[in-house]
């Protein structure tokens, strides 16, 4: 028995490209699915609709613009009120229409406790859509 050396086949060597077709392929399907769904997320129809006169709804949601200023004094469609004042307008206004809304409008130096309090008046009225008015303003970091 003589011992010899056994001839080894290369192994194959690594790849040292990257196929770039699948990558390709992939993008183009992503690309499809964009330009399909790119216009189904319109969210209105444009309409071009006839003007009338004299045509608005009897039961148009109408608001109250309130504003409570860094004295504490309060406002109602910028003019000064009294607190009782106030209150009566708010009653006012939820007897004409219940579904008014209430814009509030109030400095960044007052008080929890007042915001809070003028809130249970609308309430209290009748009046239970309050929204919060603020300016936009720059992203915050965190």
């Amino acid at each position: 028995m003589a011992f010899g050396r056994l001839e080894r086949s290369s192994s194959p060597q690594p790849m040292s490209e990257i196929n770039m077709t699948p990558l390709i392929d992939v993008m183009l399907v992503l690309l499809v699915i964009f330009i399909i769904t790119a216009p189904l997320m319109v969210n209105a129809v444009k309409v071009a609709l006839p003007q009338a006169e004299g045509a608005q709804a009897l039961n148009a949601p109408q608001s109250l613009a309130v504003t409570l200023d860094a004295d504490g004094k309060v406002y109602l469609n910028d003019q000064l009120l009294e607190k009782p004042a106030v209150a009566n307008a708010f009653q006012e206004a939820a007897k004409r229409n219940p579904d008014t809304e209430v814009q509030l409008r109030a400095d960044a130096t007052v008080p929890y406790g007042k915001v809070v309090e003028l809130m249970g008046w609308a309430q209290k009225a009748g009046l239970s859509k309050i929204g919060f008015v603020a300016e936009p303003g720059a992203p915050t970091q965190p």
